[in-house]
C-alpha cells in the first residue's frame, strides 16, 4: 500500500512543478502531492506495526533502519519540492 501512495505523491508533486511551470494554479496539486506523503508514512507506519503484532523481528530489524532514513530524507524532499513554488513566487514578489 505504502508503495502505491508514495508513487501517487511523486507524481502529484511533478504535476504541481509542472502546473507552475506553466503558469495555472498548483495549489490542489500541491496539496495532493503533501497530502500522498503523509498517507504513504503513515502505510508504512501500519506496515512496521504489522510486523510487530506478527513477532517478526529479522523483518524489523532488516528493513527499518534503512527505510527510517529513506522516509527522512524522501519526506524532506517531498515538502521542500512541494513548497517550492510558494517561496518563488515570495522571491518574486520582492
Amino acid at each position: 500500500m505504502w508503495l502505491g501512495l508514495g508513487l501517487i505523491a511523486i507524481v502529484a508533486t511533478i504535476i504541481n512543478l509542472y502546473m507552475y511551470g506553466t503558469g495555472k494554479n498548483y495549489k490542489l496539486a500541491m496539496t495532493m502531492g503533501l497530502s500522498f506523503t503523509a498517507l504513504t508514512l503513515v502505510a508504512q507506519y501500519s506496515t512496521v506495526s504489522d510486523w510487530v503484532k506478527a513477532e517478526d523481528w529479522s523483518a524489523l530489524i532488516d528493513v527499518v533502519p534503512t527505510m527510517e532514513t529513506a522516509l527522512w530524507v524522501l519526506t524532506i524532499i517531498s515538502i521542500l519540492l512541494n513548497i517550492t513554488p510558494i517561496l518563488l513566487e515570495l522571491k518574486n514578489k520582492k
